[in-house]
This record gives C-alpha cells, structure tokens and sequence, in this order.
C-alpha cells in the first residue's frame, strides 16, 4: 500500500454568517473555486493533474446542491477534465474528504486529489435541507432526536462540566486565536477573498472577540435552555433515554458555543511519484484515518471513540500525540475529550478554535487539518491528531506526521 502525503493546505478566513458579513454575497461555488485555484497556482498544477476534486458540505440545496464539487471545478481554473465529488458527513464533511482520497491514494485509485469543503451558512441557512433524521417523526421519536445545543448540556450534564468550565474554555479560545492572528500564525494558509475586480472582501477571520472575559460570558443566558424546558421541550426527550440524570443542566450560550459563519478550505494530497512529477516537497503524511457512529441523542461524543479507534488501528498511544485539534462545536466537546483522554490544555486547539473564529459545517474538517499542519512545522513538532464530533451521532479523525 502506498503513502499519502499532504502537499499543501489552504483556507478562507471565516466571515460572520449573517447578511451583514463580508462574505454573504460570495456563493459557496466562487468561494470553492477560490480554493481550488489557490492550490492550482501555488503547487504549479496543470492539465489534468489530479484525480478528483472530493469536496464536503453540509446543508446540500440551492447553491451547495447538485454536486456543488463539479461545480466549483468548472467555475475554476482546473482542467475540465478533473471530476468532482460531493460528500456528506455532515460536520465532518471536509475531514471525510481529505481521508477518501488519502484512502484512494493509498489504495491506489489515483496519484493526486484535491479535497476539502465549504458552508455558506448566511446563504445556504443550517437545517436548510429539512433533514429526515430532525423532522420525521417515525425516525426523530425512534432515536430520541433533539437538537446539537441540547446534546452539549447533556454532555456536560453526564459528566460534570460548569457553566464556569465551559466559559473558561471560551475565553481561552478567544486568547488564543487572537494570539495567533498577531503572531501571523495563519498566514501562510490563509487565501483573502477578493470580488469580480479583484479588491478585497475579507482577508481575516471576522467572528472574533478580543477581550472577552469571564464577566461578558456570565451575563450570557443559557441558550437552549427554553428549547429544552418549555417548547418543544426536548429535556423531557433527553429524559427518557438518559432517566437517571434526573435534570439537564444548560450551561451552553452564543459565547462558548461554535460561530455559525461562511468558510472553505482544501487540502493537496498525493502520491510521491505524485510530488516527483510536480516538484513538491511533501509536508505531512496521512498516517491513519477513522470514522465511527455514536449515539445519536447525546450525539456529540464522536471525538472521544474516533480517537480511541484511530489509535487502536494505528498502534499509536494517546502519549505518542504531540498536538490535537478538536473542533469546538461546544465547549462541553473539547472538554469531555480532554477529560476523556486527560490530555494537557496545552497542546489542544493552541490557536484558538471554531468558539473564537467559527465552525463552517462543511469546511472545518478541513479547516482543523491544515491548522494542526501549520503549528506542527512552527512548533517542530512531528505527531498531530485532528477530530470532530458529527451531527446525528458520529465522529472522525485523522492522524498526521510531519516529514
């Protein structure tokens, strides 16, 4: 079986998700194809240089509907004759396709992909796609469905997170994103959006918020709270598949919960005939890659048996790890991983996460890779863990190695 290397990573900075930011009137297809055509240029790629384009989304209608990956190749500079493929894994979509094709190429499917996603969640709005997993009752009641928001209080719930842990938690994450984006620390990955005349739209992540304090965070109310006690009230699901909990306890707000925001990022992975051929030095390699079904009423403890998956698969001990990103959807996530694994703050999410610049479903997989890349090349550092949990109960994650 042959090595799957990654070669570059890039992504949007991530705009607010809201009409009124940079990003609403850019379509997730222009914003797509601006990834493409920053690997194409940056990597010197011609022809038809690689196999496939592989490219997730979360909410597949209107723009991000009809194999929104094809489409992105032909509104790009890559050759026609690259296909596309659209997936959905829902949260972990952009992730799923970076190890698909690390998976082809090992398997030998092909020398090079480029892979990925996107969400335009201010264009293309969360829930959009009227899901049967949330909205039909006869598959809803069978699996005690409640929303993402509620999940994370039964999380923290079960195992004993703090509306203060989760805070703390927030407060960091905005620290340590602010830190980052001072230090240049996503420069080299960061590809500015401009419009049709070329003058810029947005160039950094603007979700952020410097300064936030435990103080701020404290007058925040808990936002899923009447969601869950008064209508449609979902604690009295929560309850019967979860009775001895007694009471959920809703320590989750805007503040310490993941920014719904417009984004996208790709990933170049190939073969090492596929680097000779192209004059690239390879960055990392991808090690191992994992993917798992969880329960779907808590739903957001995928992180936790991804990982224990991943590292009975590969043989590499939790010790052997040198640095983790774990998507923030809620603080309640990253914490039960660390609680879980009683991994060091310190080498988790050392850039800030999604609570600080934002989760665009489909492109954090993605996303969260080429992070983890780009702090394991500053730091010399040579292992790296990214993971996700996923919505309806699943969870993903990808190992790589820096060379």
């Amino acid at each position: 079986m042959r090595d799957a290397y990654i070669f570059d990573a890039v992504r949007s900075p991530r705009g607010k998700g809201r009409a009124d930011g940079s990003l609403h009137e850019v379509t997730s297809v222009k914003l797509s194809a601006d990834m493409l055509n920053a690997l194409k240029t940056r990597n010197n790629l011609e022809g038809h240089a690689v196999e496939d384009v592989i490219w997730g989304n979360a909410t597949q209608v209107m723009e991000q509907g009809g194999c929104l990956a094809r489409t992105a190749v032909l509104a790009s500079q890559l050759d026609e004759r690259i296909p596309g493929l659209s997936i959905n894994r829902f949260c972990a979509s952009g992730m799923e396709a970076v190890n698909i094709a690390a998976n082809q190429i090992k398997g030998g499917a092909g020398e090079g992909y480029i892979a990925g996603g996107v969400e335009c969640m201010s264009r293309v709005p969360m829930g959009a796609d009227g899901a049967a997993i949330a909205v039909d009752p006869s598959i809803a009641m069978n699996t005690y469905f409640v929303p993402q928001g509620i999940s994370a209080d039964i999380i923290a719930t079960q195992y004993g997170i703090s509306r203060n842990d989760a805070d703390a938690l927030a407060v960091e994450s905005q620290n340590r994103a602010a830190k980052a984006w001072g230090a240049g620390r996503f420069d080299r990955s960061i590809i500015a959006i401009n419009d049709m005349n070329g003058l810029p739209i947005l160039a950094r992540d603007e979700y952020m918020r410097p300064g936030t304090d435990m103080q701020a965070l404290g007058a925040l109310k808990p936002a899923f709270k009447d969601q869950g006690e008064v209508m449609p009230g979902f604690d009295a699901v929560a309850l019967m598949k979860y009775p001895h909990l007694e009471t959920i306890n809703h320590i989750h707000h805007a503040g310490n919960s993941s920014g719904i925001v417009d984004g996208a990022a790709g990933v170049l992975i190939g073969s090492k005939a596929f680097g000779e051929a192209h004059g690239l030095k390879p960055r990392a390699i991808i090690r191992a890659t994992a993917k798992i079904g969880t329960d779907p009423t808590i739903m957001l403890l995928g992180p936790v048996p991804a990982t224990q998956k991943i590292l009975k698969d590969s043989g590499i001990a939790i010790s052997d790890i040198d640095l983790f990103e774990v998507n923030e959807a809620f603080s309640s996530v990253v914490l039960r991983f660390m609680q879980a694994f009683d991994v060091d703050h310190a080498k988790v999410n050392v850039n800030g996460g999604a609570i600080a610049m934002g989760h665009p479903l489909g492109a954090s997989g993605a996303i969260i890779i080429g992070t983890l890349l780009d702090e394991m090349e500053r730091t010399d550092k040579t292992l790296g863990l990214a993971t996700l949990c996923v919505a309806s109960g699943m969870g993903a994650a990808t190992i790589i190695e820096r060379v």
